[in-house]
């Protein structure tokens, strides 16, 4: 079952590892197709036992609270994309000989004969907005397709529904990557590599060998970063067809098989006749919004991808137009007394943030929350001749603090000794007196939320709505 497709699911005995967004799902589609199913679940809580009993009704059945063991004649383990690779349930598997698919690796096998092709996009930071920016682009020349993967439309939808797509537009993270062994994108990207998630993946090497499975197998393009080596090394180490391109992007002027940028103008080299001489006017920096360098970066990277894919360079200009970020992505939120307040909740790791802050020249910073595993004294030495003062909040608030001791000892600091919600309105009060005009207070946490917020959402709507009193004269 590991290596060729499976076209016969009857009487299969699968194991589903994980409820929620990707296994109840991956129980359906597989119960449906005549597989016998059982879903392992570590947890035992409320939401749980409303997922078991809707699967249980349907005839599969499911063991909350014991994820470590492995079903007596398992052919076949569907996990969920978080469960790290050391659970004993994996190791039991591999001692069995039973392989392991992620839900990307699924939705892989259950295409059709005539599926869409994927263009794929991974990397540390910026996969969901330039997902987004591809699909747009690519609905600009016409094409039926869809964010799909980590993002938006699941991909077992994607690939069993009725509509079909010409393209698939996919996000995939690193855990997912891990579980897709057999996937073979028409192009990818990997937009940059920085350590995240290596409590996971247990070290970087790991985790960017993950992230390099999306080049592997690659028909027409591999999509690096010029300004990230490590991204064109993953390039250089993957096993594509015959004919595949390595093609870069960067915020400077490009070479041939490169996008970049000249005068404010977005070109490409690399899909033309005679790339040693000719460039091709995609767009202009104006048409990316916001034209923060890391997003033309992004903007760069699915232009790429979509001129892999052959679309036209008007549609590349329409699509970025057209294409309107996510909330808590630099969403500027007001100004107020000539201060601008942004929204970066997203920057929930230091990668994150350095972008973020990179895009203003003078900053009000407000940051902290649970670190990760992070150290910030590369963050701060790069950032800290932007710096205006300060605000920290949240549980590892205290390693950033000492960061900045070390590192940027003149800007000032206002440390919360708090982390309930309401912290956020006194960040904001504070943050604002720290502020001059022509400042930005900048939300770029670099860290998760979860101490304080439920996610990075609630964060942002906490800070926006901080920001709204504030107009008010509250």
């Amino acid at each position: 079952m590991g290596g060729g497709e499976v076209t016969d699911w009857q009487g299969r005995r699968v194991t589903v590892a994980g409820l929620g967004v990707s296994g109840v799902p991956a129980a359906k589609v597989l119960h449906a197709r005549g597989a016998v199913v059982t879903v392992v679940n570590d947890g035992d809580d409320e939401r749980a036992r409303a997922q078991a009993a809707e699967l249980e009704a349907l005839g599969v059945t499911v063991r909350l609270g014991d994820g470590a063991t492995l079903p007596e004649g398992t052919e076949l383990v569907v996990t969920a994309p978080g469960w790290k690779p050391d659970k004993p349930l994996f190791t039991a598997a591999d001692q069995a000989g039973v392989p392991v698919w992620g839900d990307v690796e699924l939705a892989w096998r259950l295409r059709g004969p005539d599926a869409a092709p994927w263009l794929a996009v991974t990397g540390t930071n910026g996969k969901t907005t330039t997902v987004q920016m591809l699909a747009s682009i690519l609905r600009a020349a016409g094409l039926r397709t869809a964010a799909v993967g980590n993002i938006g439309v699941s991909l077992l939808d994607a690939v069993l529904g009725d509509e079909p797509y010409d393209v698939l537009a996919v996000e995939l993270s690193s855990y997912q990557l891990h579980w897709a062994p057999s996937l073979r994108a028409h192009s990818a990207a990997v937009l940059n590599l920085a350590p995240d998630h290596l409590d996971w993946h247990g070290s970087m090497e790991a985790y960017a060998a993950d992230k390099g499975r999306v080049y592997e197998g690659n028909q027409v393009a591999c999509v690096y970063n010029v300004a990230d080596k490590a991204t064109e090394d993953l390039v250089r180490a993957a096993d594509v067809e015959e004919g595949c391109r390595a093609v870069g992007f960067t915020l400077g002027t490009p070479g041939p098989s490169q996008l970049g940028v000249v005068e404010g103008i977005l070109v490409d080299r690399a899909f033309v006749a005679d790339r040693q001489k000719n460039a091709q006017e995609l767009a202009e920096v104006s048409d990316v919004r916001p034209p923060a360098p890391h997003n033309i970066a992004n903007a760069l990277a699915a232009a790429a991808l979509a001129r892999a894919y052959g679309v036209p360079a008007t549609a590349v200009r329409d699509g970025l137009r057209a294409f309107t970020p996510d909330a808590h992505r630099i969403a500027h939120v007001a100004d107020v007394d000539g201060v601008a307040y942004v929204d970066d909740s997203k920057a929930t790791n230091t990668h994150a943030a350095e972008a973020s802050l990179a895009a203003y020249e003078s900053i009000v910073w407000i940051a902290g929350g649970l670190a990760k595993g992070a150290t910030f004294d590369e963050l701060v030495v790069r950032s800290a001749k932007r710096l205006r003062g300060a605000v920290l909040i949240g549980a590892d608030r205290a390693l950033i603090r000492e960061a900045l001791a070390r590192h940027a000892p003149e800007v000032p600091v206002v440390d919360l000794d708090r982390t309930d919600t309401g912290a956020m309105l006194q960040a904001v009060r504070e943050a604002r007196r720290l502020a001059s005009e022509g400042d930005t207070v900048l939300l770029a946490p670099a860290c998760a939320s979860m101490d304080m917020f439920a996610n990075y959402n609630k964060r942002g709507d906490a800070f926006a709505d901080a920001v709204r009193e504030l107009g008010t004269g509250t």
